[in-house]
């Protein structure tokens, strides 16, 4: 079976042996084994050398030898300037750069990468913070059996965060799979939009429903100074402050409700049934008269 190394590795001379005073002279490349390795036309190799970004050494034959260093920061200075980096910052960076990159390539690998808006460099468990600024840089060298590898490291991009309306449909999902949290999932819902009616009530409704009476009525008051008076979010306060035996508050808050929209039929009904209750015949006779216009069926109505 061919064992050679692929385009992009190289198979280091003396990789895994511990250094000792009778070592073999630093490994170098030739230009070839540069543009294999790192994948660069010889017309981009010539640029970045003219460009000063290394400074090769001859050879026995007066050819181009380069460093383990220099093949990293070649391949740096590709990456800032394809991320359109500012000349002076690139020339910063790498002379940075080159101050933290071992002579040869590390056996236990190099990584070197954008963290936040620094660039970093890993050897093993080590890692040094080179130079500042938003760069598109990410590769890993390794050595594998004797081959130098340098591979580029495509990010994957995060997750995309939820829209408002995933965090709402979740919460309704919850509803019916896990009531207990779908009090908290609506408030993430109001979170990520404050003036969403729907999730306050929603909210405020479920906290009712569990016996959290007075957390649901501080939710309602919250959503009021969000979103007004809405005639849904006015008719569920009714109903919480009926519950609470608050009457008068409750008859205003059915009131308000009505006023926002007045075909809403239960608001009708309500205030038909709290008026006969404080013994007011007149306007209980009313608002039973608009919700049976407006039922359509005064069977549905029950005797109040």
């Amino acid at each position: 079976m061919d064992s050679s190394p692929a385009a992009g590795d190289l198979a280091c001379k003396g990789a895994g042996r511990e250094p000792d005073l009778f070592a073999e002279p630093m490994q170098t490349y030739s230009a070839s084994d540069i543009e294999r390795i790192l994948r660069l036309s010889r017309s981009t190799l010539r640029a970045l050398i003219k460009s000063g970004f290394v400074k090769p050494a001859r050879g026995a034959r007066r050819e181009l030898r380069f460093s383990f260093q220099d093949l990293i920061v070649l391949r740096a200075a590709r990456a800032l300037i394809e991320a359109k980096v500012p000349r002076r910052r690139i020339n910063r960076s790498l002379q940075d750069l080159r101050r933290h990159l071992p002579e040869e390539a590390p056996l236990s690998g190099l990584s070197i990468s954008a963290v936040g808006d620094q660039v970093v460099v890993r050897e093993g468990k080590s890692h040094f913070q080179v130079d500042s600024g938003q760069y598109v840089l990410g590769f890993d060298v390794s050595i594998e059996a004797g081959v130098l590898r340098v591979v580029e490291r495509k990010e994957e991009p995060p997750p995309a965060a939820p829209t408002t309306e995933d965090l709402f449909d979740q919460a309704l999902e919850l509803e019916a799979s896990d009531p207990r949290n779908a009090p908290a999932a609506y408030e993430k819902v109001i979170g990520a939009d404050p003036e969403n009616c729907a999730a306050w009530i929603n909210w405020g409704r479920l906290l009712h429903e569990q016996n959290h009476t007075r957390e649901a009525e501080s939710v309602y008051q919250r959503a009021l100074q969000q979103c007004g008076p809405d005639p849904v979010l006015m008719f569920n306060l009714g109903v919480l402050l009926e519950d609470l035996g608050r009457t008068g508050a409750a008859l205003e808050a059915y009131q308000t409700a009505i006023t926002e929209d007045p075909n809403l039929a239960d608001g009708h009904f309500n205030l038909a049934r709290l008026y006969e209750v404080l013994g007011k015949p007149q306007h209980a006779i009313r608002h039973l008269g608009q919700y049976r216009r407006l039922t359509k069926s005064a069977d549905a109505f029950p005797d109040v």
